[in-house]
């Protein structure tokens, strides 16, 4: 509230010295009143939004039996800014997704900037839902699976709203939510769970790309792939590998921080986290039905076992997480020009956003 207060004094102070300053039209003193009230105005409107998703463990669930799987109440948060001289007005919306951690700071931070650029936002609270605060050193309790589909359940829900722009909804994500944010717009897994809606734009922070699909059809919208130099949680290559693989089916690019680890984005310093399963050696095979293959044995790691056994070929753990505040600097700039573009803009051609 005394944010808000001083706001107000600030500008009426302005207000008093231009109208003593500036003797000009009555038309200059309505404009400059709209313009005075301004801050008393840029306020959100907060409500907690639930709906029913699913609990499928793998993409193949979804793809092959989504029916049949059981179902889950989930929740987030929608803010929408208030335009009490449009109280009709509809916004473009950015879904945000978070990581194995739960939601974190920097996390937020990229939300509330957006909200301040005017659009709402909508924080997908898939763990919280189901009872969970993290799934590192398991990443079997909720799934990207589970959460692609709770996404997209969202996306169905959030486009009746009649303040929201069906048309212009975005979905970003770290980590693990990068994944939800890239393979959302993986086609054959799009299309089992909605025809209906999509999303305009995907953007990914540092996912795990170490995922091969047979299958290459992926969205048309943007998507971009934001990762660390280092990062040793999930690697930059495969990321660099899967661009160059789908360059020429889909609308994607990927700008590469250097000296940068996972969560590069984020306040805090470098730690070890040794619960963190390193992927760097990994490189899983996702069949057209949505199977992710383990190496070597090349079976699918379809339940919590079978997972667990897939990953002793290839994972090892402790990973390096904390930011770089140069790149942090970049990736809040870039992620402002990337939702303003693809949400508020015309611009299509992915190469307004490749590194620069």
């Amino acid at each position: 509230m005394s944010s808000l207060l001083r706001s107000f004094k600030n500008s009426f102070v302005y207000c008093i010295d231009k109208l003593y300053d500036m003797k000009t039209t009555l038309s200059f003193y309505v404009i400059l009143t709209l313009f005075c009230y301004g801050p008393l105005h840029a306020q959100l409107v907060k409500q907690e939004i639930s709906f029913e998703s699913g609990n499928p463990f793998s993409l193949s669930d979804i793809i092959l039996n989504l029916e049949a799987q059981e179902k889950q109440t989930v929740f987030g948060q929608l803010s929408i800014p208030s335009d009490s001289l449009n109280p009709d007005k509809k916004f473009p919306l950015i879904i945000g997704v978070a990581g194995s951690l739960g939601w974190r700071k920097h996390h937020l931070e990229y939300m509330e900037m957006y909200q301040q650029d005017g659009f709402a936002t909508f924080e997908l609270n898939s763990f919280k839902s189901r009872g969970i605060t993290s799934t590192v050193g398991s990443q079997d309790e909720v799934t990207i699976a589970a959460i692609i589909l709770d996404a997209y359940r969202a996306l169905e829900y959030l486009a009746q709203h009649p303040n929201i722009d069906k048309d212009k909804v975005s979905i970003t994500g770290w980590s693990l939510g990068g994944g939800v944010s890239l393979f959302s717009g993986w086609m054959p897994v799009k299309n089992a769970i909605t025809t209906n809606v999509s999303f305009a734009s995907h953007l990914a922070f540092y996912p795990p790309c170490f995922i091969d699909p047979e299958n290459l059809e992926f969205t048309q919208a943007p998507i971009h792939i934001l990762i660390g130099e280092k990062d040793n949680w999930t690697p930059a290559t495969p990321c660099s590998n899967l661009t160059k693989k789908l360059e020429k089916k889909a609308n994607i690019a990927l700008t590469t921080y250097p000296d940068s680890h996972h969560s590069f984005d984020s306040e805090t310093p470098v730690t070890r986290n040794e619960k963190g399963y390193s992927f760097k050696d990994c490189l899983f095979t996702l069949t057209k039905d949505g199977d992710v293959l383990m190496n070597y044995l090349q079976l699918p790691m379809s339940t919590p076992l079978l997972q667990k056994l897939g990953f002793m070929f290839c994972v090892e753990q402790g990973v390096d997480i904390g930011g770089n505040p140069a790149a942090r600097k970049k990736a809040f700039a870039f992620a402002k020009e990337f939702m303003t573009i693809t949400l508020k803009g015309e611009i299509q051609n992915i190469d307004v956003f490749r590194a620069k």
